[in-house]
């Protein structure tokens, strides 16, 4: 053992691995809640690989805004294996214990647990389901892959203490997750979600029923069936009237989307729906996407699908991400399907979406002033100026998650709810889930795209009426990956100089305000003065430009190591009128803006 340590400490004063991990390794080594993996920590250290320690010791594993997600890898206090897994569901159930035992209940605990066709999942979930059982909790299982917002319906329908979703949602195929849920339905939030963090992060012994002898005693109880039948129910009320002389081309992605997109689908009425042939096989290594990285916000997984639709008369393609609580959309730019298509980023999805939603509520006489849409901060404000239009309120000053949308939901009231929606893909209408839906999202795309063909328009046709309307809006996200320790120096260095050093301007205009919603200041770049913020405190800049609606927030991701900033440009309605015009200033803007910040992230990082 001490021959080792010896080449552990040896490896950090040669810095071929960084202190933290020289410090995590020695825990895995000498720690007997370590124990079952110290041959292999061993084993990598006789071999030196010190570059994959570095990698997967650098740092624990953190919880983001989805749960906590990262590669897989058998050792390692930054990967996805049995010890991280298992200590978060440890925590879990210990906190989960611990706050029924405050609260004076007395209820038998339960959680559900459903999982996705990724690499482990079912490992991971028969691991989960047996420490969760050990805590003393009755499981609900859907045993078999299932879609993210089924999970969240579970959690409701059988009244969960807790759920717990295996998906690393649209990572790529090396990547796997735990997605942790509140008895809401929802993502956990605070004070919860940091108080399981301090267990998970405390967690020493992690105590596991083996997964078969729970499973025939009763105490994992399977109810895909169950869940099945009263998701759909719940989905398919939150349909339209209207037309469904549509054909529709859908792809799952290699996802567990057909399982719950093709019965809503039908129940709505769409009789003329294809699962696309090259994405329907269920598999976690994406074989037929571009990259293996199964994402509908990447334009690319359309092209294939794209002309198999042109060639075959469809008006409409679909597709959702492997868990099936997003969705990307393609459509023919007129009237005629055989003519160019073109895709939809998700705030242009949302944009529709929202106006669809609001405009049947208004025509069936069920919307007043008390009712509201909810999006975050990052969410194009085209939405609110839709929402506002129809004279309800718009909710937005939220942080990135949909976590945070489905705490409005129950804070301003579900009766009022309208619709949800954040730019990466995810929308939401009703009261049956707590997290977005890409089953439904498909359904209400479905019907408008059928609404509009029998009135002889195009969704893309649509969108440029809501720009002529409310402003021309265009948004781009900019990805800046940064990864292992020093990916995560490089990422606090950027973020420190846009807080102290931002730019003076973007594309040639000025640079007017920095919000902060980290301190909770503003600052007037011109006089230097700060002022108070009101707003959720998180770890989010909004550098807002001198002209109306044109800005860039800049957070790091809770999921991935990358910075993402987001850009938004806008013209007004009278600018808009000429849309090719209006268009082409955007454009410009965008790429100025987007060159400017990543010569900003050069410099400053």
């Amino acid at each position: 053992m001490q021959e080792l340590l010896t080449a552990v400490e040896t490896a950090a004063s040669e810095s071929k691995i960084s202190k933290s991990a020289a410090g995590h390794i020695r825990s895995w080594l000498t720690e007997d809640r370590y124990a079952p993996y110290r041959d292999e920590v061993a084993k990598h250290i006789r071999e030196q690989q010190w570059q994959k320690l570095d990698d997967v010791f650098w740092t624990i594993i953190p919880f983001g805004t989805g749960g906590r997600r990262g590669r897989m890898y058998p050792i390692g206090s930054n990967a996805i294996n049995d010890r991280t897994i298992g200590e978060s569901a440890q925590g879990l159930a210990n906190y989960v214990v611990d706050y029924a035992k405050r609260q004076g209940s007395s209820e038998p605990l339960s959680c559900a647990i459903a999982y996705d066709t990724r690499h482990q999942s079912r490992h991971f979930t028969e691991l989960c389901a047996g420490i969760m059982v050990a805590a003393g909790f009755k499981v609900y299982l859907l045993d078999d892959y299932r879609a993210t917002p089924q999970l969240s319906f579970a959690v409701r329908h059988k009244n969960c203490d807790c759920g717990i979703m295996v998906t690393a949602s649209h990572n790529p195929p090396s990547d796997n997750a735990v997605k942790v849920y509140w008895s809401s339905g929802a993502q956990v939030l605070p004070p919860h979600d940091k108080a399981i963090i301090e267990q998970v992060m405390s967690c020493q012994e992690i105590k596991a029923v083996p997964f078969a002898e729970a499973l025939a005693d009763g105490r994992v109880e399977v109810v895909t069936e169950e869940i099945d039948k009263a998701f759909l129910d719940a989905a398919a009320a939150q349909a339209f009237e209207g037309p469904r002389d549509a054909k529709i081309l859908y792809s799952p992605l290699h996802g567990v989307g057909a399982a719950a997109v093709m019965p809503l689908l039908e129940r709505d009425g769409f009789a003329n729906v294809e699962v696309y042939g090259p994405h329907e096989e269920r598999s976690g290594d994406f074989p037929n996407v571009p990259g293996h990285v199964s994402n509908p916000e990447n334009k690319a997984v359309f092209d294939e699908p794209i002309q198999y639709a042109r060639s075959q008369g469809i008006d409409l393609i679909l597709a959702t991400d492997p868990d099936c609580d997003r969705l990307g959309v393609a459509a023919p730019k007129t009237a005629d399907s055989a003519g160019p298509w073109g895709t939809f980023d998700g705030n242009q999805i949302g944009s529709l979406l929202a106006d669809y939603v609001l405009c049947k509520r208004e025509a069936a006489g069920t919307l007043s002033a008390d009712h509201y849409v909810v999006k975050t901060l990052v969410t194009s404000e085209l939405i609110r100026r839709i929402a506002e239009d129809y004279g309800v309120r718009c909710v937005g000053d939220l942080l990135v998650g949909f976590k945070y949308i489905a705490e409005v939901i129950d804070r301003e009231g579900p009766d009022q709810f309208v619709f949800g929606t954040e730019e990466s893909h995810g929308y939401l209408v009703g009261q049956y889930a707590r997290d977005k839906d890409g089953a439904v999202a498909c359904m209400l795309m479905s019907e408008l795209a059928a609404e509009l063909k029998a009135q002889g328009k195009s969704l893309h046709s649509r969108l440029a009426d809501l720009h002529r309307k409310h402003g021309y809006h265009k948004e781009a996200l900019i990805n800046l990956v940064m990864e292992g320790s020093e990916g995560m120096a490089a990422m606090q260095r950027l973020m420190k100089a846009f807080r102290e050093t931002p730019p003076k301007s973007l594309a040639g205009i000025a640079v007017k305000q920095i919000r902060d919603y980290a301190s909770q200041t503003k600052l007037d770049v011109a006089s230097g003065e700060k002022s108070a913020l009101s707003g959720p405190n998180g770890d989010l800049i909004i550098l807002d430009l001198d002209e109306e609606g044109n800005y860039v927030a800049a957070r790091p991701s809770g999921t991935e190591p990358k910075i993402k900033l987001y850009v938004f440009t806008r013209v007004s309605p009278a600018d808009s009128q000429d849309l090719d015009a209006a268009g082409d200033t955007i454009v410009k803007r965008l790429e100025g803006i987007e060159s400017d910040m990543r010569a900003f992230a050069k410099e400053n990082s």
